[in-house]
Formats: C-alpha cells, structure tokens, sequence
C-alpha cells in the first residue's frame, strides 16, 4: 500500500496471510425464519421423494415389473439427495445452497402441474407441492435470505458493497 492509499476501515487486508478478520460481517448473527422456513420445507421435499423412492422400491420388489420400478426408485431416492443436500446447507448458511433449493423449486412446479391435471388423491399432492415450492421459492429469494447467505449480487464485490 503507498503512502497515499488509505485503508478502509473494515477492510479485510488481503496481503497479510496472518489476516484472519472475518470477511462475511453479512451472515453474522441469528439466522432469519425465513432461512429456517426455506431449510425446512426443503427437508420436507426430500423427506416426500425418499419415501416415494422406497415406495417405488417395494413395488419393484413385490410387482412383475420389477427392473423399471427398481431404476425408477433408485433415481428418486438419488434426487433426494438435491433437496437434502439444500436444506442442510440453507440451515448452515452456506451461500451455495441456495441455487440447489431454488432448482428443486423449479422442478417441483411441472410435477405439481402434472397431478393436478391428473384424478383422485394426485390432485391434492399437487396443490401441496405447488404451494410448498411456491412459498420456498418466495423465501430464497427474499433480501433477508440472500443476505444472511451472503450472496451479492451481480458485479458486486465486498470493496464495492462497503463505499
């Protein structure tokens, strides 16, 4: 730094490799509702495909079809892992779990149209799914929760966010 430079205060220095000032003064504090909101209904979704997974595996097992329900189980119970995988990163306040989450979301919402197109006990299953990834997808992208990840936006760096 020259002489005429003038540090900002609060400024990470990044040339000191001793420096260990925290850099992510946004995710201090408690962690929002809305986040613990946004985790759980994204444990929800997975708990939901886990069992529709092992659902999907027990008829393999019992039923004459048994290679297609078997594959067919297997890869839900694999895409369990996206929402599981979210919700636990959401409650940890990890910046990346957001885009996993949100992702689920979108997915959810075909598969809730498709059960509500369809007859009997699907068409309620549909109105929860769309409700659930509705409501998770206006709690990821709230301020509070972007900020509590602390996700910038785009073109925005720390020095940028700090003048």
């Amino acid at each position: 730094m020259s002489s005429q430079q003038k540090p900002v205060p609060g400024a990470a220095d990044t040339t000191d490799p001793t420096n260990t000032a925290d850099t992510t003064t946004d995710t201090a504090g408690p962690r929002p509702r809305r986040l613990t909101y946004a985790a759980a209904l994204s444990a929800l979704e997975a708990l939901a495909l886990i069992v529709g997974g092992v659902w999907m595996l027990v008829l393999g097992v019992t039923g004459d079809d048994r290679q297609q329900a078997v594959t067919g189980g297997i890869t839900v119970l694999v895409l369990a892992l996206l929402p599981l995988l979210a919700a636990r990163g959401l409650l940890l306040r990890r910046g990346w779990s957001r885009g996993p989450a949100v992702i689920t979301q979108i997915m959810a919402l075909p598969v809730a149209y498709s059960l509500l197109k369809a007859d009997g006990l699907a068409v309620p299953a549909g109105i929860a799914l769309a409700a659930v990834a509705v409501t998770s997808l206006v709690l990821l992208v709230n301020p509070a929760t972007t900020q509590a990840l602390g996700i910038r936006g785009p073109g925005r760096t720390q020095e940028s966010d700090q003048h």
